[in-house]
């Protein structure tokens, strides 16, 4: 059995005008939201073995923010086929995991990852920012991923989480 973490990035910035989608920050809001998943993570005693994050600097901030909150000591390795990826994409990225890795979270955007946990469980959730879903996969190998593979077992909601 694999466990796969989806974490939608937090709220991010449409302050700066110049700046391209990619380049976008976390708002303040996000900046509150994204440790707060970090915490969460490391109270439910999630403990992934691998990040795998888009390298939007959305992504990427959320990503650190929850890994350094969280305490976890992994590497965070960006994908940039993550950004702005469809199932398909998602599902590429899942495969080329190391086998070594038992527990993965995913970092990255909408509409992909809502349809990702779509594909994965059969379930349809909303993915609002920061929202973290804790899928168990009925795999032994990241490549042996089909469609209805997992249970949804938790689907977390910043704005449901006690601060």
């Amino acid at each position: 059995m694999k466990t796969l973490y989806v974490l939608r990035h937090a709220k991010s910035s449409w302050e700066n005008h110049n700046q391209t989608d990619f380049e976008r920050p976390l708002n303040e809001r996000g900046l509150l939201a994204a440790p707060k998943m970090g915490k969460l993570m490391r109270a439910k005693s999630f403990a992934p073995d691998l990040i795998v994050s888009s390298p939007a600097a959305r992504a990427k901030q959320t990503a650190e923010m929850v890994r350094d909150t969280a305490q976890f000591n992994v590497k965070i390795r960006f994908n940039a086929q993550i950004y702005e990826a469809t199932v398909g994409d998602l599902l590429e990225v899942l495969c080329d995991i190391s086998e070594k890795t038992e527990n993965l979270l995913l970092v990255g955007h909408n509409p992909g990852l809502e349809n990702l946990v779509r594909n994965l469980t059969g379930e349809i959730r909303d993915m609002p920012t920061a929202a973290l879903a804790e899928i168990e996969l009925k795999v032994v190998k990241w490549k042996e991923i089909y469609p209805a593979c997992g249970k949804l077992r938790n689907l977390f909601k910043p704005k449901e989480i006690a601060d």
